[in-house]
Parts: C-alpha cells; structure tokens; sequence
C-alpha cells in the first residue's frame, strides 16, 4: 500500500515538449502487474483497462503522449465513452491519470466529429455515479479535460501539473503572432512568452484555491489512491442496480 517509487520524481521530462511513457506510471501507482489494457490498437491516444489498488478492482484510464501527444480524437473519445459506461454497469471506481493537450484538431478530425464524440464523452464523465479519483500527472486543457473529472471527483496534482483553456504552445503561437514576427530573435521571444505563461499554468495556485484536494510529491500518488479507494468501498454497496444514461450527442 505504501509503496512510493522513486523513478516517478523524474518520469515527468522538464522538457515540456518530451513525452514519457505513462503505462510505467501505471506500473508504478497500481498494485504489481495488475494493470489488464483494453483495445490498445484502437483510440490509441487514450489508454483503458482494469486494475487493482491495495486489492480493489479499477477502471483505470490514461492520456498515451507517445500517440498524436494524448489528445483525444473521434476514436479516443468513444473508446473512453464505452470505457466509462462500462464502468458504471459493473460499479467499478474509475481512476484518471490526465496528460490531457484538448481534442485534436485539424481537417481529418471534423471529418470523423470528433467534437460531437468528444462532447459525448464529457457527458458521460458527467452522468456517473460511481466513485472518481483524477491525478493531474502533467497536461490538463480544453474542453476535453473535463471528460477526466467524474463528479466530486478526488483530485490530485504533481508538480509537473498544467492547466488551462489551451497548450501554451498553441496559445502563444495564435495570440502573439505579430509580436514574435517582428522580435529581433523570434525563437528567443516565442520561448520567453512560452516560460512566462506556462508559470501561471502551476498547480500551486489550484493548490492554494482548494481547486484540487493536494499538490502531491508523485511518489505519494498510490498510498493516498489506497487510502481513497478504502474510503470508497462502502459507497458501492449504494449503487447496485441497473446504471442510465439520458441522450447525449
């Protein structure tokens, strides 16, 4: 229970541009190769699967940054979605490890509606009942973010955490155009006003909101999931019986 792996100080990159590998996250926080993936071909930026924490059965869901950076796309968003009412028929508490950049964009992506099935999904996150716990491992923006908070949710954030209406990347390149263009070095400008916002993107200042429950040292990510999913348990008895969900786009 009280397990605290000291790789997961640095598994976050400071380069915030690097991705990790968030499976050996999950290897690190959930007990000793409990971790069963589901449809890893399929939605490949959003990974889902059943695990155990402290020998209480999960459904754990993950952003795969190795995959188009995590973001969630047509497919990703009905894979969490069917994830998620899977959940709720078997009662089973989900945990979110977000790492979450917004949906994807671009041409392809309203090909395949991936807004209409995105929203679906937030939905869904919406209409649960049972029990959620959400570590805000690195990246948490756009709309997309909220379909990885379940409803009074138990929120935790690494120091690594960002959060906002949109990457810095894309925000900067969009809002400060005109600026970078004329700067004598438009690299060092773009980077500078990258730094700047991306400070106010911390999660102290959630932290000090109450916005979130704690701003964790990562190593202490499964012995608090431990000490939640035990204080969860006797809320699941409540919840036997058929699961609804009413329409959703």
């Amino acid at each position: 229970m009280d397990r605290g792996d000291e790789a997961l100080l640095e598994i976050v990159p400071k380069e915030r541009r690097r991705a990790f590998d968030m499976r050996r996250v999950l290897s690190m926080v959930l007990d000793v190769d409990s971790f069963f993936e589901m449809g890893r071909g399929y939605g490949r930026s959003q990974i889902v699967g059943l695990g155990r924490l402290n020998g209480q059965v999960v459904g754990v869901w993950a952003n795969d940054g190795k995959h188009l950076a995590g973001s969630m796309t047509a497919d990703g968003a009905q894979k969490a979605r069917r994830f998620m009412e899977m959940c709720e028929t078997f009662h089973l508490p989900i945990v979110s490890f977000v790492d979450e950049p917004g949906f994807m964009i671009g041409s392809q992506a309203e090909k395949e509606a991936t807004i209409r099935h995105g929203a679906a999904a937030v939905l869904t996150a919406a209409m649960t009942n049972v029990p959620w716990a959400s570590v805000m491992v690195r990246r948490s923006f756009g709309v997309a973010q909220a379909a990885h908070y379940g409803p009074d949710g138990f929120v935790l954030a690494w120091p690594s955490a960002e959060s906002g209406p949109l990457p810095v990347e894309g925000g900067v390149a969009v809002a400060f155009h005109r600026e970078i263009a004329a700067a004598e070095d438009p690299e060092a400008k773009r980077r500078e006003l990258e730094e700047m916002l991306a400070a106010r993107q911390s999660p102290y200042p959630r932290g000090e909101a109450l916005a979130v429950h704690e701003v964790i040292d990562p190593r202490e990510t499964r012995p608090m999931l431990c000490r939640w999913i035990d204080r969860v348990q006797p809320l699941l008895e409540q919840l036997r019986g058929p699961s609804h969900f009413s329409v959703r786009p």
